[in-house]
């Protein structure tokens, strides 16, 4: 139960605060149990973070769980302020990321280049949400090379994985299996067939990932791939005494120079994330015609400046790069799946974001929860990652509606991927004007791609 409750048809309850709806659980929203037990599990991802932060940043691993702790603030900061997407990083954007990153040595310096790179991010979302001029920034970038920016993050993303010495290498039952099975159970046209004549399924979608990455824990484990946890008990204890070592304040501000590197790579990043509040609008759209009882309000500016303080926080106490991203796309669509079951499944759809990332953050001081998980992090790295490889990479195609364009978003994609942003950019940006463009002078609005049928539907 909540103290304000909410009469059918009106927004969820809220109190005004500036641009900001602030929403509190027990006081604006019900607790809902689905979600409290799914972040349980599915906080690990957060924690997925951690062999990043130490192999690209040098962080000792309690200064690393620090930082994820960090980000676990951000994480509830949406649904706290009138956002009702699921927030997440901006995962297709990571391989990208950390192209940028291997420019520079692990320490003081990678330190300072993430944070001019993640600073950039937030100094782009905070002016295009305070100036509305978010969807007409990435408007004017053709269809062709929005699509090479997707095409590109998502075989980053599967060659991290899949190359000589990747974790598929070293790990290839657990990843292959949980893999296949995350992928069946999230796309496969059969399986949603058999959802609608079998109610126990159903319940299985509704978890998302969750299936997959626990049955590749427990085989990675069992095949000897990964260690078993040494389950301890207690509180974590994340090191933030040492936190301000490792942070710019100490280590040093970057120079312009490494500012004008991470132009491209921050470009990039939001055009990724913008695509992601694209996905996300559609989302509630969906969640709000099947649900009459509840207004949801999408507002994009509010998006814009809650994934900018988002972005401000990590730049300045905790350099992440995941960045702060507006959508976590694989909870938020079960989460509207189940939305869609009426109040009784769930009260609100920000009584679902919230409870989700309150219940993780809790999860990251739970230390029994986090040190049986901690042998395992980079599976659930790894699965997140090839997922976003292939929802990039399907949704990379859709945005192309002609074959000039897929050539283009190919070889975009390719060089992005091997050389990184700034030249997948400028061979975008290159062969867009020698061979799509009929006037090479004359610029006018791109055209917009047809609507292509969902395959999976």
């Amino acid at each position: 139960m909540q103290l304000y409750s909410r009469k059918d048809g009106d927004e969820q309850p809220y109190w005004k605060a500036g641009p900001f709806k602030l929403r509190l659980p027990f006081i604006h929203y019900r607790w809902e149990t689905a979600e409290m037990l799914q972040a349980l599990i599915m906080f690990v991802v957060s924690l997925g973070m951690i062999p990043l932060l130490e192999k690209y940043l040098g962080l000792p691993y309690e200064v690393a769980l620090a930082y994820v702790v960090i980000c676990g603030i951000g994480f509830m900061l949406p649904a706290l302020l009138g956002v009702p997407l699921v927030p997440g990083w901006i995962t297709p954007g990571i391989p990208v990321v950390l192209l940028f990153l291997g420019n520079f040595e692990p320490g003081p310096e990678a330190i300072r280049a993430l944070f001019a790179l993640q600073i950039l991010v937030f100094a782009i979302f905070l002016l295009l949400g305070i100036t509305r001029l978010g969807s007409v920034m990435v408007r004017i970038v053709p269809n062709s090379m929005k699509g090479g920016i997707i095409i590109g993050a998502g075989i980053a993303a599967l060659i991290g994985e899949i190359e000589t010495g990747g974790r598929l290498a070293n790990t290839p039952i657990s990843l292959v299996l949980g893999s296949l099975i995350c992928l069946y159970l999230m796309f496969s046209v059969s399986f949603r067939a058999l959802t609608e004549r079998v109610p126990l399924t159903r319940k299985i979608v509704n978890y998302g990932m969750v299936p997959g990455m626990v049955i590749a824990i427990l085989v990675g484990i069992a095949t000897g791939e990964y260690k078993l946890p040494d389950v301890q008990f207690g509180i974590t204890a994340p090191a933030f005494d040492q936190l301000w070592q490792y942070l710019p304040f100490s280590v040093g501000f970057p120079g312009i120079e490494v500012f004008m590197l991470a132009v491209p790579t921050a470009v990039i990043a939001y055009i990724i994330a913008f695509g992601d509040i694209i996905v996300g609008q559609s989302l509630m759209q969906r969640a709000d015609e099947l649900r009459p009882d509840e207004k949801i309000e999408i507002n994009v500016d509010r998006i814009h400046l809650v994934s900018a303080l988002r972005n401000g926080l990590h730049a300045f106490f905790a350099p992440y790069p995941g960045l702060a991203g507006p959508l976590w796309t694989a909870v938020a669509a079960t989460m509207a799946e189940r939305y869609k079951y009426g109040r009784k499944a769930m009260e609100s759809i920000y009584s679902g974001a919230g409870t989700f990332w309150i219940t993780g953050f809790l999860a990251l001081f739970i230390l029994p929860l986090v040190s049986f998980f901690q042998p395992v992090l980079p599976i659930a790295l790894s699965l997140t990652l090839i997922l976003t490889g292939y929802i990039c990479l399907m949704v990379g195609f859709e945005q192309l509606s002609s074959n000039t364009e897929r050539g283009i978003a190919g070889t975009m994609g390719v060089v992005l991927a091997v050389y990184g942003a700034g030249w997948g950019l400028a061979a975008g940006a290159a062969l867009y004007l020698l061979l799509e463009r009929t006037h090479l002078l004359h610029f006018s609005p791109s055209p917009q791609p047809a609507q292509q049928p969902d395959e999976a539907e």
